[in-house]
């Protein structure tokens, strides 16, 4: 079946009124943090006017996520001791897990979504840090979004995705090449679009596009094939669910790229399968 042309990146994304727009509290903590003369108070005092937000970061702060031997009580000590970065990026993270609301149930379900999200950004942090990669909330806010485009299509396009998965159903075919067979691209394409188009790092933005063909990526290969990865694990470990029904199929390379020695595979993923329920717990106000 030919690419359906009139369907385009473009026009998926140019309807303001159905596609989200970045948080406001997240720009303006861009913003402060961008600005020379702003400190930790005025930080602070931004992500403090979101009681929810808030909490959740500190309960994020307290969680196996960091592992700090002291309790974290505010979120002044929270900018302080895991960075001002970090924070941003977690409140980015629990920020866009509140944008999507009243999706069809037969498409998706939002907490499912949020599970398998959740489980890809945890695992990618964890293989980062097995990397000794700098910057970890990078991986994870990743993770978070890394199927975001999915649900801008879900929004825009729905009777095109139910059928979509119906075909992707029937022949045992992952969603993303059916999605690729039907528009000509995929939700990876759309979701680093739509980052891009909210001025997202492209450090995220990127692994994000190319999660699925990450040996496509350009400036930054290496968080894309963990990311790559990462997805993959989810999938296989069964952390909810974003609409497809089998295990994406590993692009050659990609594993090798990371260098991780099968004997630290266990340790990996009984430290993922550890954290996942209560980081889960952590987030799960951002997604109801």
């Amino acid at each position: 079946m030919p690419p359906e042309t009139t369907i385009t990146i473009d026009a998926l994304l140019n309807d303001v009124a159905s596609v989200p727009s970045l948080p406001l509290l997240y720009t303006r903590l861009d913003e402060s943090i961008n600005h020379p003369r702003s400190s930790i108070a005025d930080i602070a005092k931004i992500l403090s006017e979101d009681q929810g937000l808030a909490a959740r970061i500190l309960k994020l702060s307290n969680s196996p996520l960091f592992g700090y031997f002291s309790r974290i009580d505010t979120i002044t000590q929270a900018v302080t001791i895991i960075g001002i970065q970090q924070v941003r990026d977690l409140a980015l993270a629990v920020s866009v897990m509140g944008l999507f609301k009243g999706l069809p149930e037969d498409l998706i379900t939002m907490e499912h979504f949020w599970r398998h999200s959740i489980g890809t950004a945890l695992t990618a942090r964890v293989l980062a840090t097995s990397q000794r990669e700098a910057n970890l909330e990078r991986f994870f806010v990743a993770g978070i979004l890394h199927d975001i485009g999915r649900l801008v299509m879900f929004i825009r396009i729905p009777e095109i995705c139910r059928n979509m998965m119906t075909t992707a159903r029937e022949q045992q075919l992952c969603l993303y090449d059916v999605e690729r067979q039907r528009l000509g691209f995929d939700h990876a394409d759309v979701g680093g679009a739509l980052l891009r188009r909210w001025k997202l790092p492209i450090r995220v933005a990127e692994p994000v596009e190319f999660h699925h063909r990450c040996n496509q990526a350009g400036q930054f290969p290496r968080e894309s094939a963990i990311l790559h990865c990462a997805d993959l694990i989810a999938h296989a470990m069964e952390f909810g669910s974003s609409g497809d029904r089998l295990v994406p199929t590993l692009t050659p390379g990609a594993w090798e790229r990371l260098a991780i020695s099968p004997f630290q595979l266990p340790a990996l993923f009984s430290q993922i399968e550890s954290q996942f329920d209560e980081i889960t717990t952590a987030l799960q106000g951002a997604a109801s």
